[in-house]
């Protein structure tokens, strides 16, 4: 194995001698290798392994201009952490201290000068062996990192879908077209861009937002279903579909995480009239507030058990109405900037708004 790889190591020998560089290229080509690189001139070292990274350096520590100490300073900065580079010095200076400093500085192994061509050779072999075992270690650790990226995704992806498929079902209880979570998705992406939180987080709350429902699939369908009035009673019993969706979301990643914030806070109010906590202002979660009013807007805007749809300007006149009480008030200013911006958008094909009204939010 050794033969094989010193035939394709990439090998740089450094000393100002040369006859001694002649000398071990002659060594190394009897071995096989092919692709050896050599300096007499310690300066040149740092351009030669930036343009042409190593397997190997063969080093001297007596030079003039730059010695082995400095060079191997040098190249610190270009040896990655975790990276296994080898230096295998050759010196006539055969002191312990001269061997400590060496290795403090970067060396793996010494060369004695004069030195025998069948224990260089040994030697070069057995440094590149191992250089050659550490870079396969590597590859695997990655090749497993990534396995096991790829595979939590797939099992996040599997999560959400699962969530989702539960959200779907809970809304097809009092939403036949069971549209109302996508489309309170959509116009949550809208304020929060409006709002100008990052992209990360709102794509996010794309994904989160239509899960904020999903407690309605433990409320009992004389409640869910009620076209009239519910009672006192019944109001209470509904109001806890904000806690069970709470608690179908706990834990998880942190996309989970944000759903819960959303399932938990989407009906607190900015003064504290809501529920379950009677939290407000920025008590509540900014996400949840977000939602609220896409919530609110999408349910007055469209049928459902209880009621029939509003017309579009008293929907946004109701919104309005809420500033500062049921909604916060820098969530109704990106409502309202949405708002403005939909209606020329609906001369816009292809624009995201323009998408998102035709489809009916």
């Amino acid at each position: 194995m050794q033969a094989e790889l010193i035939q394709t190591a990439k090998i740089l020998i450094v000393d100002d001698t040369e006859a001694n560089v002649r000398y071990l290229e002659r060594v190394l080509q009897r071995a096989g290798a092919q692709q050896v690189q050599s300096t007499t001139d310690a300066r040149e070292v740092l351009g030669l392994v930036t343009a042409t990274p190593p397997d190997l350096i063969v080093l001297d520590l007596m030079m003039p201009y730059l010695d082995g100490f400095a060079v191997m300073q040098q190249l610190q900065p270009l040896i990655p952490p975790g990276t296994y580079l080898p230096i295998l010095v050759i010196t006539a200076d055969i002191s312990s201290e001269a061997k400590q400093q060496a290795l403090l500085a970067g060396a793996k192994d010494f060369l004695t000068k004069p030195f025998d061509p069948v224990e260089a050779l040994l030697r070069i072999g057995n440094l590149i062996e191992t250089r050659h075992l550490h870079q396969q270690l590597q590859n695997q650790n990655q090749l497993l990192e990534e396995k096991v990226r790829v595979r939590t995704q797939e099992l996040e992806a599997t999560q959400i879908e699962i969530l989702e498929r539960l959200a779907l079902a809970a809304e097809y209880r009092d939403d036949e077209t069971g549209q109302h979570t996508q489309r309170v998705g959509r116009y949550a992406v809208f304020l929060a861009q409006a709002l100008g939180l990052p992209a990360l987080e709102v794509d996010m709350l794309r994904r989160a937002a239509p899960l904020h429902d999903i407690g309605k699939i433990g409320i009992p369908d004389h409640i869910l279903l009620k076209p009239g009035k519910l009672t006192p009673s019944e109001f209470e019993e509904m109001k806890t579909h904000t806690l069970i969706g709470a608690r179908i979301l706990a834990g998880g990643s942190e996309l989970i995480r944000m759903a819960q914030l959303i399932a938990v806070a989407h009906h607190e109010h900015w003064d504290g009239g809501g529920y379950p906590h009677r939290r407000a202002g920025e008590q509540i979660p900014l996400v949840g507030r977000i939602v609220a009013v896409a919530d609110v807007f999408d349910a007055l805007r469209h049928d459902r058990p209880y009621k029939p749809a509003w017309p579009l300007d008293d929907a946004r006149a109701e919104i309005v109405s809420q500033r500062g009480r049921q909604f916060d008030p820098r969530v109704v200013d990106a409502f309202l900037l949405v708002e403005e911006l939909r209606q020329p958008a609906l001369r816009a094909p292809g624009s995201p708004i323009a998408a998102a009204a035709c489809a009916g939010i």
